[in-house]
């Protein structure tokens, strides 16, 4: 069941070196800034756990992984600075990801749009399901997946994410996302996908902690700029939803 609280939930759970972070909210596992700021000081906890070899990432429930960014707080910017700020959060988590040293093994159970696409492309590994589907909505209420775009092309290539972004309300599905490389596994069934889950976790946390560390910052090399490059990318983003031409967009779609 999902989360009734407004600011959401955000849970970790730490057994035989594998550290699971569930996060949740009663909109669709959408983020409210709150949450993602927790889920940044959560990872940069995990990533100073030298008894850590992995971590899970994962989400409440049996529907939507997750929904991106909260739609009402992305309604309620006024100003620039809040609209880097709203944008800016996903950007932080993004570099969280990066820079823990820890793998973080995506396990995906539903559909995922905007930012939670971008949440999947962080990952280092990702199990999921047939039914989790994925879109990149943003140009459909005129704003544009800019915090995005670096890490879902450096997962899938520019090609497939000019796919994804240039059809915003077309839903992708997830052999579409195993193919482009998004999803590592695809299963039929939550049962199916959580037990082959707990059987690579217990075998891949059996091996050295400081080799699955040194292979994750080589995958990862080539994005050290992403502290500069995701904030300036915020700061675009925040002047967009500003424009009269997403306002109005966004009020038709909360009209629907």
């Amino acid at each position: 069941m999902s989360t009734p609280r407004e600011n959401g939930s955000l849970y970790t759970k730490i057994n035989n070196r594998v550290a699971t972070l569930e996060f949740g909210h009663p909109a669709s596992n959408s983020f409210v800034s709150v949450l993602l700021d927790r889920l940044v000081v959560s990872l940069q906890e995990l990533s100073k756990n030298e008894e850590i070899s992995l971590i899970v990432l994962r989400s409440e429930g049996d529907q939507a992984f997750c929904a991106g960014a909260s739609f009402n707080e992305l309604l309620s910017v006024s100003n620039l600075a809040e609209g880097k700020a709203f944008f800016g959060g996903f950007a932080k988590v993004f570099n969280a990801m990066r820079s823990c040293p820890q793998p973080i093994i995506g396990r995906v159970q539903g559909k995922a749009v905007g930012g939670g696409v971008g949440l999947i492309s962080a990952c280092d590994y990702v199990f999921a399901v047939e039914e989790a589907s994925v879109r990149l909505s943003e140009l459909s209420i005129g704003i544009a997946p800019l915090v995005i775009a670096p890490v879902v092309e450096r997962k899938i290539g520019k090609a497939a994410l000019a796919e994804l972004a240039f059809a915003p309300t077309e839903w992708k599905d997830a052999y579409w996302a195993k193919e482009k490389g998004l999803f590592t596994k695809v299963f039929e069934k939550v049962k199916e996908m959580d037990k082959e889950l707990d059987f690579y976790l217990q075998k891949m946390s059996s091996f050295n902690p400081h080799a699955l560390a040194e292979m994750k910052m080589a995958l990862w090399e080539g994005c050290e700029q992403w502290d500069v490059l995701l904030m300036e990318r915020a700061e675009q983003s925040g002047k967009l939803a500003l424009s009269p031409e997403t306002k109005k967009s966004l009020i038709a779609f909360k009209n629907r």
